[in-house]
């Protein structure tokens, strides 16, 4: 029998409203780069006045640091812009990686302005230079820790409202370097008082920080572009549009292929009783592919079909017992796609493995224990892989 599902009813949108809402996403990130970038240029300048009339190492990396934003949020509105493109003969699945490039870009870019800012610093501890802080300085530093902190929230706020992973970084990177400028402030009032100068070791932390930075966004990229775990909620948000139709029983092997923020395609098995025809099939599965677009943004690119026995009793007991059989081994996670040919004594499933056995060794086990069991069987298993963290 059909599990229960819990059907949660989320808003439907038409396609019409969909790529409203994909064209609203990138004038949304465009707007917010463009505020970044000003905000950023106006930082690096009074921030290289200060440094080069102050003789300070520290304020000087700090306003390297605010240029690299700067070219980061220009690397990202071109990366939003080309991404946008519509999809062609030659891109067929569009352009959306190109943000995942972008990202990588400038991600090269943080890292080299951290290492080269480590190289200066580590210069300047070998031959030390004697920092000359005003007031006004002080001031006007003071007042960039604050604009970067509300720049920093406002952005990452719209990053996570957009699902744009590089708002959210430039966000949070934005809030880090309040913190490094708070330190950099802390460093001058300390030399006021002390006339004891930190400058050449806060600039190796900055630095250090820098680089750490573009590293954990070069590392993030190309996770992105190697393949990840589908997300647990959308990979939930799928699935429960597909199951909110009645005649579909279960829902599994769902894979996605990402190409660019909110560009996910995937394929999925459904489970429908062995008593449907060709024409319903076709119905149901054109029915739920319009539901889970409009529903989640997902395209469905392929579907296909388990049927499960329905017209003998005794092949729901005998499911039953092989479920119960293979989920006793802590290697099988689940089983699905169960169907038995009586006429000519054939068993089909699915059996989704842990990461830790080698699939076909462990098929053959699995297909031994079944077969001391129901000797008058052939067992075909399939090995899947645990693609959705569900």
């Amino acid at each position: 029998m059909k599990e229960e599902q819990k059907v949660v009813t989320t808003p439907s949108l038409t396609v019409n409203q969909l790529d409203q809402t994909e064209k609203n996403r990138n004038q949304v990130i465009v707007r917010t780069s463009v505020i970044g970038i000003v905000a950023n240029v106006f930082l690096v300048i009074f921030k290289a006045m200060i440094g080069v009339l102050s003789n300070s190492i520290a304020v000087i990396l700090d306003a390297v640091n605010n240029l690299a934003d700067a070219l980061g949020s220009i690397i990202t509105i071109i990366g939003t812009k080309l991404a946008g493109k519509r999809p062609d003969q030659k891109h067929p699945f569009g352009y959306g990686r190109i943000e995942y490039l972008s990202a990588m870009v400038l991600s090269a870019i943080v890292l080299y302005a951290g290492v080269t800012s480590l190289i200066e610093s580590i210069k300047k501890i070998i031959h030390p230079e004697t920092p000359d802080y005003s007031m006004v300085s002080l001031i006007i530093i003071a007042v960039a820790v604050v604009v970067k902190l509300v720049l920093g929230q406002y952005v990452k706020k719209t990053g996570e409202k957009v699902n744009s992973n590089a708002l959210i970084a430039s966000g949070t990177e934005a809030g880090f370097d309040a913190i490094v400028s708070a330190s950099v402030l802390a460093c001058a009032i300390f030399y006021m008082f002390t006339k004891v100068s930190l400058e050449a070791y806060i600039g190796v932390i900055i630095s250090i920080l820098i680089a750490k930075s573009g590293l954990e966004i070069l590392i993030e990229t190309i996770n992105e572009l190697l393949g990840q775990r589908a997300d647990a909620e959308l990979a939930k948000s799928v699935k429960r549009a597909i199951l909110a139709d009645p005649e579909v029983r279960g829902a599994y092997d769902l894979i996605f292929n990402n190409y660019g923020p909110e560009h996910d395609y995937a394929s999925v098995h459904i489970e429908l009783p062995d008593t449907m025809t060709v024409k319903e099939v076709d119905e149901i599965t054109r029915r739920i592919s319009q539901k889970v677009y409009c529903e989640t943004g997902v395209v469905l690119t392929a579907v296909s079909i388990y049927s499960y026995n329905t017209k003998n009793p005794k092949i729901i007991e005998m499911r039953d017992h092989i479920f119960r059989t293979v989920l006793a081994h802590d290697y099988a996670l689940q089983v699905h796609g169960f169907y038995v040919e009586e006429e000519i004594k054939v068993v089909r499933l699915d059996v989704v493995l842990t990461f830790d056995v080698e699939p076909q060794e462990t098929m053959g086990c699995l297909r031994e224990e079944l077969k001391g069991i129901y000797p008058e069987y052939e067992f075909y298993l399939t090995p899947d892989i645990d693609v959705t963290d569900l």
